[in-house]
């Protein structure tokens, strides 16, 4: 359908033909027959499953690139089935239970993480209301009024599997990697459910289908910067994906909670990680970007993108721009110290958003009661959007000081009987520190002295004898 109006962006308006696009409401759900459910179930494990097969593949590819390297090029077309060849090698492998294993709590505990993973995507919207063998259905399994709140708790419990899966494996590391990764997922969920209330503010609901019916001036993504970027931090923490893949850290934990895992276990755990990747990419697409509607500009000259099945190509887009954003984080950083990720999350993110949800309540209060110009708005979201940028990049160095300051002063004494007691036997096991405490920035030039040739005992002037390596 279209009509003539304007389109509203918060910064002006723009006259044309504007698309009425058929948005669903929660009305819409509920009336399916039965076996178009089952059909819709059906179609959405095996996408999230043929998704997870590509974005491996394609994972490796990008990397591969960036590297200089070739990666899956051998089976199938440009390599692409080279992730069912993995899949099916995984199958055959020896599945492998560890004698000091809880049997039946590790069995459980990749199927815990994996269900919810399949689970959150039912109140994901693919698109509008299409004509499915006769019947008039949208796009999705279905919605509740409080469908946002309902993915992050299903999302929370597939932490429960990885916490399981590391206590259960009967190993000290697959216990720590589990630890790490609990501690991770709570923090770093406070963020993301704090970045996503100025999005219920500005939306007015909780629902899924009403939040891309919102979004249909203008996409939060562009007018929430700051709940946008913390919200794609936080989900980059929440999935445990580099640089924030502190839970399977290899050169501390050997391979984290799944260490003692093989087989098709292993898989399950490796699937809910893909899987999981694709689900907060879908929720920040519905979100923040229009949801399954066309970007800005294609509506415009053709009419019928957000129509029938066009919204699928729109939504699966999005979905893989911020797929490739994990791929090429992945490829470009390297991971952070843990200590140095916790602070992160509890020191600058959450702070921040707080501070941005009182800015965004008064500003939407502002704006509705009216009595203040919309200049004045977007001056003050200006100079917020500003101060978050320099809270979020100055670091805080006070702790480095003081740790520096301690080891040349306060800890003097303690440094040098250390220097002293390593001297002895040549700094082992604990090498001795360098003369004024620890160095910053460059390191020191190395000096190598020749090698001191061995003398005879019985004259100095005799041949020197073979030196022994």
């Amino acid at each position: 359908m279209i009509s003539t109006g304007s389109i509203t962006d918060g910064l002006g308006s723009i006259s044309g033909i504007v698309p009425m696009v058929d948005y669903p409401t929660i009305e819409d759900f509920g009336h399916d027959p039965w076996w178009i459910t089952v059909i819709k179930t059906v179609m959405i494990f095996v996408i999230l499953v043929l998704l997870t097969l590509f974005n491996i593949w394609w994972e490796r590819r990008v990397v591969a690139r960036m590297q200089h390297r070739i990666g899956p090029n051998v089976n199938g077309p440009f390599g692409l089935l080279q992730s069912l060849a993995d899949g099916v090698k995984l199958a055959l492998k020896e599945d492998i239970i560890p004698k000091a294993a809880d049997k039946w709590v590790f069995l459980l505990a990749p199927v815990i993480a994996t269900v919810p993973a399949f689970v959150t995507f039912s109140v994901i919207p693919f698109g509008p209301m299409v004509d499915f063998f006769g019947h008039e259905t949208p796009l999705k399994v279905t919605d509740m009024p409080v469908a946002v709140l309902f993915v992050m708790a299903i999302a929370s419990i597939g932490i429960y599997g990885i916490v399981l899966g590391g206590w259960s494996s009967g190993s000290t590391y697959s216990l720590l990697g589990g630890l790490r990764s609990s501690a991770q997922m709570i923090s770093y969920e406070v963020a993301m459910g704090l970045a996503l209330v100025a999005v219920f503010l500005y939306a007015g609901s909780m629902s899924t289908s009403e939040i891309v019916a919102a979004q249909d001036k203008f996409w939060f993504g562009l007018i929430l910067v700051p709940s946008f970027v913390i919200y794609t931090i936080s989900m980059v923490g929440e999935t445990n994906r580099a640089p924030f893949d502190l839970p399977e850290a290899e050169g501390e934990l050997v391979g984290g909670f799944h260490t003692e895992y093989s087989s098709l276990k292993f898989a399950l755990f490796f699937l809910a990680e893909y899987i999981n990747m694709a689900t907060v990419s879908a929720l920040a697409t519905t979100l923040f970007l229009g949801g399954w509607t066309a970007p800005w500009g294609i509506a415009q000259i053709w009419p019928g993108a957000n129509e029938g099945y066009w919204p699928l190509l729109w939504f699966f887009g999005k979905v893989l721009f911020f797929i490739f954003i994990f791929i090429w984080l992945r490829g470009s950083l390297p991971r952070l110290r843990y200590d140095q990720f916790m602070a992160f999350g509890w020191k600058r993110l959450i702070p921040i958003s707080l501070v941005w949800i009182i800015a965004v309540a008064t500003i939407r209060t502002v704006s509705l009661e009216g009595g203040i110009s919309r200049q004045f708005l977007l001056i003050g979201i200006g100079i917020l959007a500003v101060l978050f940028l320099v809270l979020f990049f100055v670091g805080d160095s006070t702790g480095d000081d003081t740790e520096g300051a301690a080891a040349t002063d306060g800890s003097g004494d303690r440094a040098g009987t250390r220097r002293e007691e390593t001297a002895g036997n040549g700094g082992y096991p604990v090498p001795p520190m360098p003369t004024g405490g620890a160095v910053r920035g460059a390191a020191r030039p190395l000096t190598f002295e020749s090698p001191s040739i061995r003398q005879s005992p019985t004259t100095s002037n005799a041949a020197p004898a073979r030196e022994e390596i």
